[in-house]
């Protein structure tokens, strides 16, 4: 996989997101009120996946070297973010082909993989087929089943996959099916079934299940009776299904996350634009000060979310063998940072309107997509779980300042060029920790320095240092945690979400050192003071005050939210 240039990787996200304004104007597939509509009517946003696909947005789910343009995960990442920031059903529904694909990618043969590259480019959709109706996220008690047939070879499988996203209109599927009667983590093997290939009594669709959140979305089951597979339907070697699909969804996650990320902006959007056209009193509610300081926050958030995404998406080919921890840390935290923001500007700003000042409901709308978010690809429940498998390990190399410093300079470095995405490197466990937290003591003694030559204030160093203390306390907790693996303790779960707030503020540190200039200090002691106050610690109340200097910024330029990643790579050139 070949890496482009840092331009050309902005260039088709600056070019989908002024398509995707016109596409907005009345009357457009993504106008505000035939997607109000359709949300309605619960009906699958057709016309707007067909704009996605003239553009050719496809094309960017398929590796290169499988005929595609997917030479940086990041771009993918931020090419559904921009969807995301108009409409989060129509993002779920085109995504969905990236995430069913990802295990043919890192698995399967490569002729089979540019076969399924050809077929997505086009126009083929294709879904994963993971869980099941009375097993949710227990993958290991899957009881669809995929047997040898003797003589012609080949596979028969038989079973019931549910909610599940576009199967119906899915022309492949990725399933994973039993493969061993007893089962355990080698008794499950990964498929990509062709509709077309199968007979016609061999599947069977189930009805469209209702859902709160993006309501239109093709979200339902499907029935494979015997279906007759034939063997290079097989992804990967028997067994190994399990194994696959984890894999994979170390990569698919960073889409998820450029979803949240994409609702965040639109949130934010929304709310800002609502701020600055009522009043309360007389008094512009832009110029209250609570809401001016809860608004603030909300953009803090936003933004230590995004720092973590955006080294996360930069990790799958820089830090590749940490993909374990940095997947299921940015998996859990950026939604539950987008529904924290999401929930307290309804808090601030509903009173006063905010959802019945919206022609199109888009705020309301945009509230109950989100929630879904969090589901795919594992839940944050799922994901903490997978974090806390790996305390011991994170402990000890955090303990010994274990890291790959190569991958980390890459990872937190917007201007340096990505290395080729080598899925070999995946592994179910990371050998190494996390190397931004490991590094995190280090990088504040790095703003220490530059504190004491005048490169950055007092202030900001006095923040990183709480940041240390918080990580170092931590890091500490976690070595104590002891437990079978059916029994994990509630307060483990607790430990997670602290992890992933130090991971974060880790995350901003090291993006700031990258800087060329490190100027604008102002993004990432909002960052700071952010994981600071989630994690309980105490915060002088001057500090906070840079919450209003983000309101600023956000009210400043009508119809924007404040970026880290723009503002990163805009002191790159």
């Amino acid at each position: 996989m070949t890496v482009t240039p840092a331009a050309a990787v902005a260039a088709p996200v600056t070019e989908l997101t002024r398509l995707l304004g016109e596409l907005a104007a009345p009357g457009g597939p993504f106008s505000g009120e035939r997607l109000a509509a359709l949300d309605e009517r619960e009906a699958f946003p057709a016309d707007a996946c067909r704009a996605l696909d003239d553009f050719g947005l496809p094309r960017y789910y398929v590796p290169a070297e499988h005929g595609g343009a997917l030479d940086d995960f990041g771009v993918v990442t931020r090419l559904l973010r921009a969807v995301s920031r108009v409409d989060l059903t129509v993002a779920a529904a085109h995504g969905k082909t990236y995430l069913g694909a990802v295990a043919t990618w890192i698995a399967g043969d490569p002729r089979r993989a540019a076969r399924l590259g050809r077929r997505i480019r086009e126009g083929a959709v294709v879904s994963c087929a993971l869980t099941e109706r009375h097993h949710g996220s227990d993958l290991l008690a899957g009881e669809v089943t995929a047997e040898r047939v003797d003589g012609d070879g080949g596979w028969r499988l038989t079973g019931e996959k549910w909610l599940i996203n576009n199967i119906t209109r899915a022309d492949l599927v990725t399933v994973l099916a039993r493969t061993s009667p007893e089962g355990g983590p080698r008794g499950f093997s990964l498929f990509l079934v062709d509709k077309e290939r199968l007979a016609p009594d061999a599947l069977s669709p189930l009805p469209k299940v209702p859902t709160y959140g993006i309501r239109g979305a093709d979200i339902s089951g499907l029935a494979f009776h015997d279906a007759m597979l034939p063997d290079d339907a097989l992804i990967g070697a028997p067994g190994q299904g399990l194994e696959i699909i984890l894999k994979a969804l170390h990569v698919t996650r960073t889409g998820c996350m450029g979803m949240s990320l994409g609702a965040g902006d639109h949130a934010l959007e929304l709310a800002a634009r609502f701020a600055a056209e009522t009043a309360d009193r007389g008094t512009p509610l832009a110029q209250v000060p609570h809401v001016r300081r809860e608004l603030g926050e909300a953009v803090a958030g936003l933004l230590l979310a995004e720092a973590a995404g955006v080294v996360a998406a930069r990790s799958v080919h820089a830090l590749t063998g940490e993909m374990s921890v940095v997947s299921a840390v940015a998996k859990a935290f950026v939604p539950a940072q987008v529904d924290d923001l999401v929930a307290r500007l309804l808090h601030t700003l509903g009173p006063y309107g905010l959802t019945d000042a919206d022609p199109h409901g888009r705020f309301a709308k945009l509230e109950r997509d989100h929630r879904i978010i969090g589901i795919f690809d594992g839940s944050s429940l799922v994901n903490r779980n997978a974090l806390i498998d790996q305390f011991p390990r994170l402990a000890r190399a955090y303990r010994k300042g274990r890291r790959d410093e190569t991958g980390l300079a890459e990872a937190t470095d917007v201007r340096a060029p990505l290395r080729p995405f080598r899925p070999e490197a995946l592994s179910l466990l990371s050998g190494t920790g996390a190397s931004v937290v490991a590094a995190l003591p280090s990088a504040v003694d790095r703003v220490h320095d530059l504190a004491a030559s005048g490169g950055a204030s007092g202030g900001l160093a006095t923040l990183a240092e709480g940041i240390r203390r918080a990580t170092d306390g931590l890091h500490e907790r976690m070595a104590t945690i002891r437990y079978s693996p059916r029994a994990v303790p509630g307060h483990a779960f607790g430990l997670a979400e602290q992890y992933e707030l130090c991971f974060a503020a880790a995350a901003a540190v090291h993006l700031w050192l990258s800087r060329p200039d490190r100027v604008d200090e102002t993004w990432l002691r909002a960052c700071l003071v952010k994981a600071l106050t989630d994690l309980g610690e105490p915060v002088e109340a001057a500090d906070r005050d840079v919450f209003d200097a983000l309101t600023d910024v956000l009210l400043s330029a009508p119809g924007t939210v404040p970026s880290l990643l723009d503002s990163l790579e805009g002191a790159a050139r």
